[in-house]
């Protein structure tokens, strides 16, 4: 084989451009976004003042399930996330189940952050509702455009939206604190919310389930795990940094929110304008405040947004590369810096989920495929040697059995579709090694030479 040959045949990699700065700066993009200005509110109409429990209980599974990803990313870092892992250190088939549900988790998450991002737009501008799904679909084209051009310019415009959505969170808590004294002990009463059977257990598990999706954008430090510096070192510790900084924010966020208006009145807000921490800073009097959370919220979203369409983009790659998806998916461009062909179907597929224009639907949806996701990724965990584990075994155990446990809490309807998604997908993937293994039969067959 000549070299150019050599060349045209190796899988092209992508160029080590971020640090250990830039990937919490993702990570936190990734986080601090729909799940603290949508999802909190969600939650507390689903579980009442015991969503502030759910948001703790979410972070310390979180934290299993991150430090397992950690490890799996140091050894292995390469784009694709727990997709790859599978097929390493589990079976084929758990491999493509892992990505498959990614990518459904992901790109419904990015259709949440879509729609919350236009609705908070349109509380700002003071305009009608019904601008909500036209703009949602202009954010995800203009984030799919700006994922185009490459990681580096992605992660800077990354840290500026960060800096500003710390900076607004920080101006809520520090507003809500001023005011939340007199009102706490009334809204956090009664503190668990009971079905119309008397249980309270379901609701606080459902939220925990929900909540636990807001936590899981760490996992886009590992999936860019082919662009980390270091990735033995900074990987782990770039997890660990964005759970804690993001852990003492939500529960921060969630305990103002919930004792200053309720849990009802947050509900109510997510329903009607999906712009909830800004109705809670107007109910509290600070109405020439909440301008100012709502830029933070705006930025926020579209920070999630973005990060979303590059980590879906990367696995997206991935899964181009191994055949479980069209080859020209795999596409880099000249200057090996990002999968153009990847987002630019990334784009489509989150455009096409905006349409349901539902924030708890597609919200819910995400929350089952992202546990299923990493209850494997955990799986592949508990399948490190000594030599490669960082962390001791019992953390991916926990990690496992609270991510299979939590699946089966979220809505009935979700829970009914979710598995066909993966029956569907595992078919999909049979069909096409049935089709690459007789390429490769006959391919062999025209090469035998005559005797």
């Amino acid at each position: 084989m000549s070299a150019a040959t050599e060349k045209t045949a190796a899988v092209l990699m992508l160029r080590r451009e971020v640090g250990i700065f830039g990937a919490v700066m993702m990570g936190l993009g990734s986080i601090l976004g729909t799940g603290i200005f949508v999802s909190i509110a969600i939650g507390a109409g689903i579980a009442g003042p015991a969503v502030i429990l759910a948001i703790i209980v979410a972070a310390v599974v979180a934290s299993c399930n991150g430090l397992s990803s950690a490890q799996l990313a140091a050894n292995h870092p390469v784009s694709g996330g727990t997709y790859e892992y599978g097929y390493r250190w589990l079976h084929p088939a758990l491999g493509f189940t892992a990505g498959w549900m990614f990518l459904w988790a992901k790109s419904a998450s990015a259709a949440t952050a879509a729609l919350g991002c236009a609705g908070y737009l349109l509380q700002l501008a003071e305009a009608g509702d019904e601008w909500r799904i036209p703009v949602a679909v202009a954010l995800v084209a203009n984030m799919t455009l700006l994922t185009a051009t490459g990681i580096r310019r992605s992660n800077w415009v990354n840290i500026v939206i960060v800096s500003i959505t710390i900076c607004s969170l920080l101006w809520f808590v520090l507003l809500g604190e001023a005011k939340v004294g007199k009102t706490w002990s009334v809204r956090l009463s009664p503190f668990f919310l009971a079905d119309s059977k008397g249980r309270v257990l379901p609701g606080l598990l459902e939220a925990t389930a929900l909540m636990f999706v807001a936590y899981t954008g760490y996992g886009r430090i590992a999936t860019l795990g082919e662009e980390m510096k270091n990735p033995r070192r900074n990987i782990p510790m770039a997890i660990i940094i964005t759970l804690v900084v993001s852990m003492l924010l939500y529960v921060s966020v969630g305990t103002i929110a919930v004792s200053l208006v309720g849990p009802a009145t947050l509900e109510m807000a997510t329903v009607i304008e999906v712009a909830p921490l800004q109705k809670v800073i107007e109910v509290a009097g600070y109405s020439w405040g909440a301008n100012f959370v709502g830029i933070g919220a705006v930025t926020a979203m579209a920070g999630v947004l973005l990060n979303l369409v590059l980590g879906l983009s990367r696995v997206v790659l991935a899964m181009g590369r191994r055949g479980d998806l069209p080859s020209i998916l795999a596409r880099l461009d000249r200057e090996e810096t990002t999968p153009y062909v990847a987002v630019t179907a990334v784009g489509v597929v989150i455009s096409g989920l905006v349409l349901i224009g539902d924030v708890r639907t597609t919200w819910t949806f995400s929350a089952f495929t992202v546990l299923i996701y990493y209850a494997i990724t955990n799986l592949a965990a508990l399948r490190l040697t000594a030599e490669e584990r960082l962390y001791p075994r019992w953390i991916a155990w926990a990690g496992l059995c609270s991510c299979l446990f939590l699946a089966f809490w979220v809505d009935v309807e979700v829970l009914t579709t979710g598995p066909g998604i993966i029956g569907a997908g595992l078919g999909l993937h049979y069909l096409r090694q049935r089709r690459r293994l007789a390429h490769r039969q006959s391919d062999s067959a025209v090469d035998v030479p005559e005797t």
